[in-house]
Formats: C-alpha cells, structure tokens, sequence
C-alpha cells in the first residue's frame, strides 16, 4: 500500500491555509463607506420587502412630577401597514388599536399618556445610511481585533444647513450612535439624543417646552412571510425639560413589542348553495 502521509500533510497545510484566509476576511473591519453602504441597502430591502404587519405593545408612559392620572399603562395591537401611493411609491403607515389601559378595556382610542414616540418603524434605520451623508457627521468606532464578535459603531452627528435640512431626515440638531452586529450587519442598538428638542409644541395658550431628549431603541429579528427582518423590540424615550421653568419635568415612554404576525385579510366566494343563511 503506498503511503498516505504526503497526502495527508498536503491537505492539513490547504486546511489550515485556508482557515487564515477565512479568518482574516472574518476580522477585517469594513469601512465607514461600506458599513453605511450595507445600512443602505438594508433599509431599501425592508422599504421594499417588508410585509404589512402588527404586533402586541405594552407602553407605559409617565411624567414626573406630575398627578398619578395622568400616567399611563397600555396595552394594544401595533400595526405597520404598506400603503400604495398614487405615484407608485409606497408608504409604511403606523397605528395602534389600545385594548387595555391601567389593566382596564379601553372606552376611547386617544391615548392620553403624557409621552408617545412614533415614526420609529418607518424611519429609524434610515438615520444612518449613506443615503443621509450629506445631513450627517458619521465616524466608525475603532474595532477591538481581539473580540471580533463585538458590534461595529458608527456615531453620527446632524449637520443642518438652510440647503439641505429638507432632506434631511432628522430636523433637529441631534447626535447619537448605532451598534452594528458583525455577523448579520443589522442595526441591533440605536441611541438618539436631541438636546433641544420640542416635547410640546406651542399653543394659543402656552409656550413651547423645549428639552432634552434621548431615545433608544433595541432590534431583534422576526420572521415575517418567511423572510428575516429586524424590528424593535423595545423603545425608550425620556425627555427632560429645560432649566428654564420652574421646576425640571420628566416626561418617559416605554414600549415592548413582541408576537409579530404578518397582516393579512383572505376570503373566499361561496356558491349559492353554500351561502351562509341571514
């Protein structure tokens, strides 16, 4: 029998030579160009792709110091829904259907918490894309080579101007980051700060209230008309009013998502002599 061990040798150097080579494609960290670039394309897959959908929510949304009514514990049925343009575009509409509030069912459909985010759905992946560079100041974080598994960072910053706030899709000064995941390069961690932000809007009987606010906002992956999405599982909002009043207030909302279905109607014409009796 001829001997087997060159053979083996051989292919013990093509493993393990090829066990570099995928190592080091594994450890090299993208550009900023390209990371942006991935971003980009995640977010015109979920525009394009993502089915109609809802989902349960628990909110709760609370101002301190404030009278205890005025808080609020709901539960309800988030719904994102695509939309058919005129023009052939497409539009992702949010809505919610609350069932419950303080554990009670719900008599009305306002929600009269004292702090509501929304657009979250529909827009927050497309804070940072390469699509939004001329609005942005965006940096990667320097990657720890040691622990690959750790998530990228790109940290952005808005930079406004009178010739291209209208399309920008952030239009307040804000600042932030996101926490890229290696593996699947899905956003997984979204932090926004707005420090002048407009909590409530002025009125014929009031001022504005200007302040500071931090949003965040974890994703996980759904499974949806068996296609994998990345969709929030929790959003936090806190917004912190200037010193400039009398006293500080602390408006919070925070919302759980979870069991999320696709959205869909079917129907089926019955034959006359199948047709359900008055």
């Amino acid at each position: 029998m001829p001997s087997r061990k060159p053979s083996t040798v051989v292919l013990l150097v093509a493993l393990l030579a090829f066990s570099s080579a995928l190592s080091a494609q594994q450890a090299k960290t993208p550009t900023l160009e390209e990371l942006l670039q991935r971003l980009e394309d995640n977010l015109n897959r979920y525009d394009k792709l993502v089915p109609s959908f809802f989902c349960d929510e628990h909110a709760i949304s609370q101002v301190e110091p404030g009278v205890r009514s005025q808080n609020a514990i709901t539960d309800s049925i988030f719904r994102l829904k695509r939309t058919e343009n005129s023009d052939n575009t497409t539009t992702l509409l949010e809505s919610r259907e609350i069932k419950n509030i303080d554990g009670k069912p719900a008599t009305s459909q306002d929600l009269d918490g004292p702090a509501l985010v929304i657009g979250v759905f529909e827009g927050a992946l497309a804070v940072v894309t390469l699509s939004q560079t001329t609005c942005m100041n965006y940096s990667l974080q320097r990657s720890n080579k040691k622990r690959p598994a750790e998530p990228y960072i790109v940290s952005f910053a808005t930079v406004l101007t009178p010739k291209n706030s209208s399309d920008c899709l952030l239009q307040e000064n804000s600042k932030g980051r996101v926490f890229v995941d290696p593996t699947s390069m899905q956003i997984i961690h979204l932090e926004l700060t707005t420090p002048h932000h407009t909590i409530i809007p002025e009125s014929a009987s009031r001022d504005p209230i200007i302040g500071k606010r931090v949003l965040t906002v974890d994703y996980s992956p759904v499974l949806l008309n068996e296609e994998t999405y990345w969709m929030p599982s929790t959003i936090t909002s806190v917004s912190t009013s200037d010193a400039g009043t009398f006293h500080t207030i602390v408006w919070s909302f925070r919302a759980t998502y979870r069991n999320y279905h696709k959205l869909e109607v079917t129907s089926r014409i019955l034959p006359a002599s199948e047709a359900p009796k008055p």
